[in-house]
């Protein structure tokens, strides 16, 4: 193990978990940290079983929005990578998600390009690549970014894309791309229902373990270290803003693979998938939920989409105002969102806690 991934371990207390966890010092002796009760994979599960179990009880119509909502889960979960554990305050993270879908679009469109395994990579790589450019831009100068700058440039980068969009006839213009091709593996068509529910929540379970594998790693460590003390990080050897400029361009891949399977499942895009509404929106999927957990996210996501269709059903009128009441009310009495109701500080992931004495051993 490097020397300064040691000093990392020393300086950030162990996440604590339900297993007894081995902290190396600086000097490489461990320390064992005991651990409470994990609650976080008791959400989990429950989490896959209802999601499992929901088209099984859902009418057709309910079913689509099911899957509308797990897609826009994996765009949150994408945000709660580079807010959540990197703390870099994307209003951009729209342009990702959109700029893939256009893509996927355009592909459809103009190619006759409908392939599963060629366009959904095909917008990976589009939201990769443009979080790539724009995190280069704002990360990596020669001077540390603050949050204010990089906040601003992504809300800007958000806002030049959407009028873009709206300007620009090849794209449609006001009215985006209508009528895309349903995506295809072979002879066979994903459409609207059960099996395109079945397949974004396989892709959301795949890419939401990958998010877990990496927070859970070394780089996850100094990512944690990172939102914790900048400053400590950098001065043990580590380069900040690169660390930002990857999980910010990660963030951008996931973002814009959800873009992809959004375009699909829609059948049509339009500006507002680039713009600053929907670059907010993902602000409060994760803010709701809580930040820094990945599950945060997710639930985050299900209760605002959930609660705003039944409103929207119910109080036509004023939907809007009653929504943002509620929103209003967790953020101001539950800052940590409604996962802290049942997941404790010390096990939030990034988050970490002071370590518990060892029991010394008797003589």
């Amino acid at each position: 193990m490097p020397k300064s991934m040691g000093a990392v371990k020393q300086a950030i207390p162990a996440e604590m978990g339900g297993e007894t966890v081995a902290v190396m010092s600086s000097s490489g002796a461990p320390a064992k940290a005991v651990a409470g009760r994990k609650i976080l994979p008791i959400v989990e599960g429950l989490v896959l079983v209802a999601a499992l179990l929901a088209p099984l009880v859902l009418q057709d119509y309910l079913t689509v929005f099911a899957t509308r909502v797990i897609i826009l889960a994996l765009f949150a979960l994408s945000f709660d990578l580079v807010w959540g554990y990197a703390g870099i305050m994307s209003f951009g993270q729209a342009l990702f998600f959109g700029s893939a879908g256009y893509g996927v679009a355009l592909l459809a469109r103009d190619l006759d390009v409908t392939n599963i395994f060629l366009v959904l990579p095909a917008g990976t790589l589009i939201g990769l690549t443009f979080a790539l450019l724009l995190g280069g831009f704002l990360l990596l100068g020669r001077h540390p970014s603050s949050v204010i700058f990089v906040s601003l440039g992504t809300l800007t980068g958000s806002y030049a894309a959407d009028r873009l969009a709206r300007g620009w006839y090849y794209l449609g213009g006001q009215n985006g791309i209508p009528s895309i091709a349903p995506m295809s593996l072979g002879t066979y068509e994903f459409t609207e229902g059960p099996s395109f529910y079945y397949l974004v929540l396989g892709i959301l379970v795949v890419v939401y373990l990958l998010c877990r594998f990496l927070v859970r790693s070394q780089f996850g460590l100094a990512l944690a270290g990172l939102r914790e003390n900048e400053q400590r990080i950098a001065f043990f050897g580590y380069k900040a803003q690169h660390l930002k400029a990857i999980i910010f361009t990660i963030g951008g891949a996931i973002a814009g693979l959800a873009g992809s399977l959004y375009a699909f499942h829609e059948g049509f895009v339009w500006p507002n998938m680039v713009g600053v509404v929907v670059s907010t929106q993902v602000v409060l999927y994760v803010l709701f939920g809580g930040s820094g957990t990945l599950i945060g996210a997710v639930i985050g996501t299900v209760i605002v989409e959930g609660v705003s269709f039944w409103l929207s059903d119910n109080y036509r009128d004023i939907w809007p105002i009653i929504l943002g009441l509620l929103l209003l009310l967790v953020i101001l009495f539950r800052p940590l969102g409604l996962i802290s109701l049942v997941l404790g500080e010390r096990e939030r992931v990034g988050s970490f806690g002071a370590r518990r004495k060892e029991k010394r051993n008797a003589p």
